[in-house]
């Protein structure tokens, strides 16, 4: 798989410190908490984590409904072996492979929901409608996306927070969830429902949610 992706990080040798930093920085369990009540899953459901990363979501899911089958997918090597370890530690029985955002190798109508949590935003613009539109193409009819990943900032405050992960992961990838686009982006995709369900705080910025349909 060529490499052509922003790992957690960035930096590829920072992988294995994400856990801690999401922990600290973020905020995580709380708006992870609050995303995976808003999935809803429930016994006999598909739902699929678009980037999946180390984890944390997916083990999260699973947890939330034993009965669902949760899939997890990333293009990063070193994060999907992260998450491989603590599902076998943690007994959890997920779904985890190596797969591009912006083509999950799965066919059309397979997930009953689908999530992606702080991936878009290590996207330009094309691959984030890509992404979306291939999520839309994936759910069956009545599912749902549920989106976490950096707001717009609404005070200069938190503006100038956000700047550090600008300066981390880019500008050129950062600046639609600067500018807050990524509704737009979601209706744009197909979505016809797009709502934002929460905003958290956090040491470098906004973290929202949303939910489309």
């Amino acid at each position: 798989m060529r490499r052509d992706y922003i790992p957690p990080l960035r930096f590829p040798t920072l992988t294995r410190l994400y856990d801690p930093v999401a922990a600290a920085l973020v905020r995580e369990q709380e708006w992870k908490g609050e995303l995976v009540r808003q999935v809803g899953l429930r016994a006999g459901m598909r739902a699929l984590d678009l980037g999946c990363g180390t984890g944390t979501l997916v083990l999260l899911l699973a947890r939330s409904c034993p009965g669902a089958e949760v899939v997890g997918i990333d293009a990063d090597e070193a994060a999907i072996a992260i998450a491989r370890r603590k599902a076998k530690r943690e007994a959890v029985e997920v779904v985890l492979q190596r797969g591009r955002v912006e083509a999950p190798p799965f066919p059309d109508r397979s997930f009953d929901r689908i999530v992606t949590s702080l991936v878009l935003h290590h996207l330009p613009t094309d691959a984030k409608l890509q992404s979306l539109a291939r999520a839309r193409a994936l759910l069956r009819p009545g599912g749902s996306l549920h989106v976490a990943d950096w707001g717009k900032p609404r005070t200069r405050l938190w503006r100038a927070a956000f700047l550090a992960v600008q300066l981390l992961d880019g500008f050129r990838t950062t600046s639609d969830n600067a500018a807050g686009l990524l509704p737009e982006l979601m209706r744009d995709a197909g979505f016809t429902s797009v709502e934002e369900t929460g905003r958290l705080a956090t040491a470098v910025g906004v973290i929202s949610l949303w939910r489309a349909a």
